[in-house]
């Protein structure tokens, strides 16, 4: 592997004295690109275009899409990205299910969507109705320690111990699952990876690093039993991006978290049925607020979803908890999250960006060696935290410089302007 396909960048002796390859004096070797697909489709056309690309970027989850760099036309060698990873004890048997359900291999977040899924109708199943009061004080009991160890190759017969009033333990193909106080998982995986150019349309993972909370084991309100019953139908809400900036991720997250129901309507144990009703975020807040509402008028107790945090928070605030609802993200990372007052409502399968941005500043030191940097994000709640975040450990931790953060919208024709202040260091 060349020093460009490991993320590093090959600098000319005048770039490396300053002069970024935009031709503005002193700014950054380094550029963190914060957003989605779509978006980023003309926004790495831009940059490309612009520049011989040679700076050393780094992206988050948001833009793991194997296709990007055909449709940006550009095999995006100097681009190296981290992601949330299946690093759970039963990632393997997750992906066997999904590998035989769709003849293809599973994406990014598709384990956390399963994981989502398949802790809501344990819970359901524990709880014994379609009561997001009721469902939520399972969740923690279903999910953390101990009881019966359930995963993706045994679900059925948790769902029907579930059911049966049991202590129930599941472990996760994203994590083991165990959720903090705050609703969110107490250990995560994280992979770091890069694009394998415009032919293959995939990504490749060059390494998983395993992190634990202080509290590995989770902890925080749950019942001390579960009063469990059968030949009930228990509801499932999914509520992802069908369309819209995240569609392309969404696609795959949607079939995983239909598994665990297709699993147990299969097999019925305990004459338990599940009912899932997916909606569309679009991607879009006002989107997402309204199909969560359709989602509440019917009923539903337990929501997978939203993807994206500019839509979890607003679906959460208006929906999910003035409904009692329990919502279950599995790709909403943004900060915000954690900090909702939201009655013990809302949880993650997905961990918060509070690690992601330090995974970020250590990768951008250490593996890419970049020492200044500039940040690139979509201007809503995931941009703006993950390069807060980012910036304030690399230079506290790593001792680099963050030369300007600079926001942008989605769906806009040109980003030359943003990147050119980015390449720029916030100067002239």
């Amino acid at each position: 592997m060349t020093e460009t396909e490991s993320g590093g960048s090959e600098m000319t002796e005048t770039e490396s004295e300053g002069t970024s390859s935009s031709g503005s004096m002193s700014g950054p070797d380094g550029l963190v690109i914060i957003g989605y697909p779509e978006s980023g489709i003309q926004l790495f056309r831009d940059y490309y275009s612009q520049t011989d690309g040679s700076h050393a970027i780094l992206i988050p989850d948001g833009l793991r899409d194997g296709a990007l760099p055909a449709q940006v036309g550009n095999p995006m060698e100097n681009v190296t990205g981290t992601a949330p990873a299946a690093g759970g004890p039963n990632q393997e048997a997750f992906t066997s299910l999904f590998e035989e359900q769709y003849g293809s291999a599973p994406g990014v977040f598709t384990s956390q969507s399963f994981d989502s899924a398949a802790i809501g109708i344990l819970a359901n199943a524990a709880a014994g109705e379609n009561s997001g009061p009721a469902v939520k004080d399972q969740m923690r009991r279903i999910a953390n320690p101990g009881g019966m160890e359930v995963g993706p190759q045994n679900f059925v017969e948790g769902v029907e111990a579930a059911a049966n009033g049991d202590d129930i333990n599941y472990q996760g193909a994203s994590s083991a699952t165990n959720f903090d106080q705050n609703g969110d998982p107490a250990s995560a995986a994280y992979a770091i990876w890069e694009f394998e150019g415009v032919e293959s349309q995939s990504t490749t993972t060059l390494e998983t690093q395993s992190f634990s909370g202080q509290n590995p084991d989770g902890s925080g309100p749950s019942a001390d039993s579960g009063p469990g019953g059968s030949d009930r139908e228990v509801s499932l809400g999914i509520l992802l991006p069908e369309t819209g900036d995240l569609a392309s991720t969404g696609q795959p997250m949607i079939q995983a978290a239909q598994i665990p129901g297709t699993l147990v309507n299969e097999s019925n144990p305990a004459g338990l049925s599940v009912s899932a009703q997916v909606e569309d975020t679009q991607t879009s807040p006002s989107a997402g607020v309204a199909a969560g509402q359709s989602l509440a008028s019917a009923g539903v107790p337990f929501v997978c979803g939203t993807a994206s945090s500019g839509v979890n928070v607003p679906f959460s605030q208006q929906v999910a908890i003035p409904n009692e609802i329990v919502g279950c993200s599995p790709s909403s990372t943004a900060l915000s999250v954690t900090n909702l007052e939201d009655n013990d409502f809302i949880f993650r399968t997905a961990p918060s960006d509070r690690l992601q941005g330090r995974v970020m500043a250590q990768v951008m030191a250490e593996r890419l060696g970049a020492s200044s940097v500039s940040t690139l994000y979509v201007n809503n709640d995931y941009g703006q935290q993950l390069s807060n975040r980012f910036s304030s450990v690399f230079e506290d931790s790593f001792d680099g410089e963050v030369m300007t953060q600079v926001a942008f919208n989605i769906g806009e024709s040109s980003y030359s302007s943003v990147i050119e202040s980015a390449l720029s260091g916030g100067g002239n």
